[in-house]
Formats: structure tokens, sequence, C-alpha cells
């Protein structure tokens, strides 16, 4: 069974649509469409890119797929599960060209893509035959805000990868999902796309992605920014995320970021700079919970509670004698946050200290990090030095991301299996 000739399709509507293999099983979801523009032919549409189980993301050619029906897309059952990784001559329907500015060939003004059409022809190909349009500007009896349907070769710009397409509708699509989402979904996009949505994302939600990509992708997206907002979102980031991008950065560029840094921020980047990697010093944030022995368990918790503390230090609190700041007085003890709810609101954190866990030098290493962490149970480990003074905490994530292979994010789940199963095995 193939779709019926001339049957037409809306992107808009197809994204998001379940998928289903020839027994009635879901599979998936469309994630996006795939098109290649030909130079005297319609836009083809190649393939679905669809969404499964994890969120990984894969190619579905569009000859496999047998029906698109309202709410349904069939296919032979045939699925390829490599990662989907965007090819220099495709372009994503939904992540690239809705939204983006086209111009009308008989000189009547601007327009911005709404959604696309696609149509099924002979020999079981799906092109892009209307585009639905709003007006930009008014010409004549024509009004800005009018919405029309045209055909591709009424207007230009649609396969220029130079057009601009407007960030605002990808970025409202991130506003209920997680940074590592935002980040897994921005690496289907290519380079210049990534760096568009980058610039237009709120400086704190851009941090919060930029801890969650690659060095690569995150060294292009900082480099592209204007160097006052790349060093606002630095100030935001994790200090021990901060100063691993400082790091990747040439040396000129890095030094006037950190000039522009808030002072505070910048001291505690250049302090985890002069730390080697994969050691307790390189791999600690200078911003885990600390607080006084005679804070009370309510301010424990209200602390814990902040959205810019990551999980897996929100589980623990480091309570030390004045200053609070790192390098911090001395380090008295940590406070669990499962003691703490077990605790009444006004109790001092000073009564409650678990005193049993050692902090570990700047200088242990990461296995020895990772030991300590796997023995105790722990979330998080305290980083003092010599004179027993608080620098900072390892957390688990951080340990993750230094024993994961360096491009675990973009690798697929089978690849990134057999990496780990080497690490374990050597």
């Amino acid at each position: 069974m193939s779709p019926t000739p001339h049957q037409r399709v809306f992107v808009a509507r197809l994204v998001g649509t379940a998928v289903f293999d020839p027994l009635g099983d879901q599979v998936g979801r469309v994630h996006d469409v795939v098109v290649l523009f030909q130079s005297r032919a319609l836009p083809r549409a190649i393939g679905l890119v669809v969404e499964v189980t994890g969120r990984r993301r894969i190619f579905l050619p569009l000859t496999r797929v047998t029906a698109i029906n309202p709410g349904a897309v069939i296919t032979t059952g045939l699925l390829n599960l490599r990662r989907f990784q965007l090819r220099s001559a495709e372009t994503l329907v939904a992540g690239e060209l809705f939204d983006r500015t086209v111009h009308f060939r008989d000189g009547s003004g601007d327009a911005s893509v709404k959604d696309v059409a696609l149509e099924y022809r002979r020999g079981r190909e799906w092109e892009i035959t209307a585009l639905y349009v709003i007006r930009k500007k008014t010409s004549g009896l024509l009004r800005r805000g009018q919405s029309v349907m045209v055909e591709p070769r009424e207007v230009t710009g649609l396969e220029d990868q130079l057009a601009r397409q407007g960030a605002g509708s990808l970025i409202a699509s991130f506003a209920d999902m997680k940074a590592a989402d935002i980040a897994d979904l921005m690496r289907d996009l290519p380079l210049e796309r990534r760096i568009e949505v980058a610039i237009e994302m709120r400086e704190d939600r851009l941090a919060d992605v930029l801890e969650e990509l690659g060095d690569e992708d995150r060294v292009a997206i900082v480099r592209a920014l204007k160097p006052r907002r790349a060093a606002n979102v630095l100030d935001v980031m994790q200090p021990d995320d901060a100063a691993d991008l400082v790091s990747e950065l040439p040396d000129d560029v890095a030094t006037a970021l950190l000039e522009l840094m808030e002072p505070g921020e910048a001291e505690d980047v250049r302090r985890l700079l002069a730390y080697e990697d994969n050691t307790a010093g390189g791999l600690m944030t200078t911003e885990p919970v600390i607080l006084g022995p005679d804070a009370t368990v309510a301010q424990m918790l209200a602390d814990a509670r902040r959205k810019d503390v990551p999980p897996a230090l929100a589980a623990i609190a480091y309570i030390v004698r004045p200053p609070l700041e790192v390098p911090t007085g001395k380090l008295l003890g940590v406070v669990h946050i499962q003691r703490a709810l077990r605790e009444p609101p006004h109790a001092l954190l000073g009564t409650v200290l678990d005193t049993s866990i050692e902090p570990v030098s700047p200088d242990a290493s990461i296995g020895t990090i990772t030991r300590l962490l796997a023995t105790y149970n722990l979330t998080a480990l305290a980083v003092s030095d010599d004179d027993g003074r608080l620098l900072g905490a390892v957390s688990v994530d951080d340990v993750l991301d230094h024993l994961l292979p360096e491009d675990w994010r973009e690798a697929d789940d089978t690849q990134t299996d057999d990496e780990m199963n080497r690490w374990a095995d050597g």
C-alpha cells in the first residue's frame, strides 16, 4: 500500500504524529521532515526525523512509509536506529524553514513561512508544492498580516542557506523542555542555525544549554556572541562548566571574556583553571550549598530549592566557619537533605552534622573521587585545602562527564555502550 497520488500533508500537523509499524505498535513520533532543494524542480522531501525511545532521533526514508493518515504514520517496520545527523545538502522543514523570510518574485513584499505542504507524486516521491505564509508589509491592496498559500516558485529565499529563519517558533517550543533535551535538538540543526537560536535565547537558558553541549559546539556559539553577552552567559553558568568552556577558547578570547565577567565569578573561574584536568580541583564547582553551623534546617531547604543549584549539589549542605565564600573557614561537616527533612525547621545545622566523610584534596584523582562517591553513596564530595577550608565540591555528574567518551553527547546509545564496556574492561 502506498500514499494516494496528490495526497497533501501539512508539516506543522505532521510533526508530533505517532509512527506505527505494520503490526500497529507505536515506534516513535515525527519530529521533522528532511527535504532536498533541486535547481529546476520542486523541493523534494526524502524522509522523516522520528523520535524514538529515549528521545533519540533517527532517519526514516519516506520510501519506507506506506501511509500518512490523520494521527498516524505507517511504516514498513524496517528502522535504522542510528542517530540522525543532518547532511550538508539537507534541510529540516520545521527546524529551518518555519519562520524563514521569503520574498515575492512579483515585488509585492516579504512574508514569513508558517507551514509547508507536501504532496505525494507517482514514483514514491513527496514534493513541497505549497507554502502557507503571512505577509510582513503592506503593498497596495495587500495588507500586513495577510495569510496566503503560494507555490515555491512564486517566492525566493526559501532555499537560501544564508536566509535567516526567525528563531521564535523554535525557542517557544523549548519552553517546557530540559536543557539536555534542548541541546540534543540543537545538535540536529546546522551550525549557523544553532548559533542563531542561541543568540535569541535568554542568557540563563543559554547557560544551561551550553553546559549540555560538547566542547566544539559551545565554543562556536560563545565565539559568535557579542563579548558582553558571552561574559554574561559565563557569569550564569556553574563555575566548573564555565572554566571548562573558557579553557577551550583561544587565549586572547578567554582573557577578554574574563575581564568582562563579574569580578567574583571571574575569580572562581581563574581559580579552577589553575588545577589540572581530572583532579578534584579541576572537576569541582565553587558554588555548592554552604551554610554556617547556626543556620537552620529551614534555611538549608530554602537554599536547596534554588533553581540554580543542580540536584546533585542540592542533596548536601557543607557547614563551615565564616567566611562562607570559598575558600571558607574550617569545614565542620555536612548535612544530608534526607536528614534535614527529618528535623524540625528551627533545628540548627550544627547539631545534625555528619562528620564521618573526609573531604579530598584538590589534587585527588578522578579514580579516588569515583571510589569515594560509590563507597558512601554520595552525590557530591567536599574538596578542602591543607588547612581544612572548603574549596568546593565535586558532583557525580561532573565525574560522569569525564568518565564517558568525549563525544558521548553526539554518540548513539550502542556506540556509548561499546565505549563504556571498553573503558570498564581496560
